[in-house]
């Protein structure tokens, strides 16, 4: 986001993207059970009840560097499921406050946490119940008290407006059916000359139509 564009102006860009609100296209109840079902089989790190590669292995060939994986709760790896590695284009510096959208069991927090170090502040948003509390529970035992961890929605986050220095998420925007809402508030929450990187193609989920 430019230092002279204002939130309210990237809201409007936003809104005016194509297929920005789907809203009309899908019964939005319905999808968010599914994908909320879904994700808890990958919190339980359930794999036979899924339809798309989570893991290690995964996180290794979209990039991540062994070493940042070494440094991070083995759980909370094993129930990645990202779509890209975007830590190259998030740029994280010390001490800066970073945003993700989506945070699953919480492997981009914690990759983001070692970067930010302790004079930073990482925090994750997830809808999906046992993925927050897995991620809490991680954070919890491995001692990454820079982390923050909270259940809400992508699209109505629970903070002030330029609250962060950097927004990431890896593959879960594609899963909304309010995009040009989530980027809205993305932008709501950044500081003026704040950045995002997105990690853009998601899984295929079927959803209902009305």
């Amino acid at each position: 986001m430019s230092p002279r564009t204002r939130p309210d102006d990237e809201m409007v860009q936003a809104e005016g993207l194509p297929q920005a609100d789907a809203s009309s296209l899908v019964d939005a109840e319905e999808l968010e059970a599914e994908v909320k079902e879904m994700y808890r089989h990958v919190a339980r790190e359930e794999e036979a009840e899924l339809h798309f590669e989570v893991g290690r292995g995964l996180a290794l060939r979209l990039g991540y560097p062994p070493e940042a994986l070494e440094a991070i709760p083995g759980e909370a790896l094993a129930s990645f499921a990202g779509v890209g590695y975007h830590f190259d284009l998030a740029a994280l510096e010390p001490g800066e406050a970073v945003l993700d959208l989506g945070s699953g069991s919480g492997t981009d927090v914690f990759v983001a946490a070692m970067q930010v170090g302790e004079s930073g502040r990482a925090v994750g948003i997830d809808f999906t119940d046992e993925q927050v509390e897995k991620a809490a529970r991680l954070r919890d035992r491995d001692g990454f008290r820079q982390v923050e961890f909270a259940e809400a929605h992508i699209d109505d986050l629970p903070f002030e407006d330029e609250s962060f220095d950097v927004v990431i998420s890896n593959g879960v925007i594609n899963l909304s059916p309010v995009k040009g809402r989530v980027f809205g508030e993305a932008a709501r929450v950044l500081r003026p000359g704040g950045r995002q990187a997105i990690a853009w193609r998601s899984p295929t989920l079927s959803a209902p139509a009305r």
